[in-house]
């Protein structure tokens, strides 16, 4: 059967293949359509079979939200390039994954795939976009919330994703509250809502990493354990470092913060040994403890959204709890979801001048 423009226009609508790809197959088949779409569909398939260990880290995230405003769904799909991640297929790909989400019954991953859309399911889309556009991509996650109040926030473009929902009165002004702290969650990160998030054990953690890094940093300690250690490296120190130490100690106008300025690397590696060595000892100075503590809560203050600033504040004080309060005392937060294009993916490191230079050598 003879292969015409009608038909290859026919076949390039109905798979999106590219103009040669749909002569060949059409050709192969000799004419006949549905032979010439498996043979597309195998032919794709081989494809993203090549493209499936090339790293994915760029793509989009996009957000949806249900017709009664009570559900929101997140979806984050991953490219090769931040190109391909600006096309509009792939962008309307993006969106019509989100909206799907809302209808999933879990956030499997593997389930979503399976999941109907248009005329196929996400994953046969997922391949037949792969083979279209040339790069390798995935569905990488998706999550769901609900709540009597929501609102989503999408920053950079989709780079980053957040949706907030919480139990409260659905009126403008709690959906206005919620979009600045979904603003805030975009810029700021917290690792938790509030601090009864955090287990005991974590807690413990963080209280454990505080100490040891205040112990590896022992200019930072309060003067009197300082001054203790300081006395104790005679003989541990190099005769250089310890005249240093003399000289400076005797200066009574020296500024005892830039000690550290003046000695060499190895003491104060040394001082670090002599804390550590000592970190019984110094673990039960009521000092330290306070030391740490005060890290502690600093620390929390950041990673807690509740306790985190207000970015917005006009005192430059305000908590993000002070701040919902103020709106309604009855808003309360049910989940915080954020998404950021490639997070925890180990990114390919580019290399542009060498790859050139290995180009030319191979010539």
């Amino acid at each position: 059967m003879a292969v015409t423009a009608a038909l290859v226009k026919e076949l390039r609508e109905r798979t999106g293949s590219g103009m040669m790809d749909c002569k060949k197959a059409l050709v192969e088949a000799d004419g006949d359509m549905d032979k010439a779409i498996e043979i597309l569909k195998e032919k794709g398939q081989a494809k993203v079979a090549k493209k499936a260990g090339r790293i994915a880290a760029m793509g989009l995230v996009r957000t949806a939200v249900s017709e009664d405003g009570k559900a929101a769904a997140i979806v984050e799909v991953n490219s090769e390039t931040d190109f391909v991640a600006k096309n509009e297929t792939f962008i309307g790909f993006v969106e019509g994954l989100a909206k799907l989400a809302l209808e999933a019954e879990s956030t499997d991953i593997e389930a979503f795939k399976a999941m109907a859309y248009g005329d196929s399911t996400v994953g046969d889309t997922l391949t037949a976009l792969i083979a279209k556009i040339g790069e390798n991509m995935s569905v990488r996650r998706i999550d769901k919330a609900a709540g009597e109040v929501m609102a989503t926030y999408i920053h950079g473009g989709g780079n980053i994703g957040v949706i907030i929902a919480a139990n409260g009165e659905n009126n403008d002004a709690n959906k206005a509250a919620l979009k600045n702290i979904a603003m805030q969650v975009a810029a700021m990160n917290p690792q938790y809502v509030s601090r009864s998030d955090i287990s005991e054990a974590e807690l413990a953690n963080l209280e454990k990493v505080t100490l040891e890094s205040a112990l590896n940093d022992p200019f930072s300690l309060p003067r009197p354990i300082l001054n203790g250690l300081l006395d104790k490296v005679a003989g541990v120190w190099s005769e250089e470092d310890t005249a240093i130490l003399a000289e400076k100690r005797a200066d009574k106008g020296f500024n005892f913060n830039y000690l550290p300025n003046f000695l060499s690397e190895e003491a104060k590696t040394r001082l670090a040994g002599l804390a550590i060595a000592a970190k019984m000892e110094i673990s039960e100075n009521k000092i330290f403890k306070g030391l740490v503590q005060g890290r502690v809560s600093k620390e929390l203050k950041e990673i807690c959204l509740m306790d985190q600033t207000y970015v917005r504040a006009e005192d430059g004080k305000q908590t993000v709890a002070q701040y919902l309060a103020s709106v309604d005392k009855g808003l309360a937060l049910t989940k915080v979801i954020r998404f950021e294009v490639g997070e925890g993916i180990e990114k390919k490191q580019e290399d542009f001048a060498a790859e050139v230079a290995a180009q030319i050598a191979k010539a």
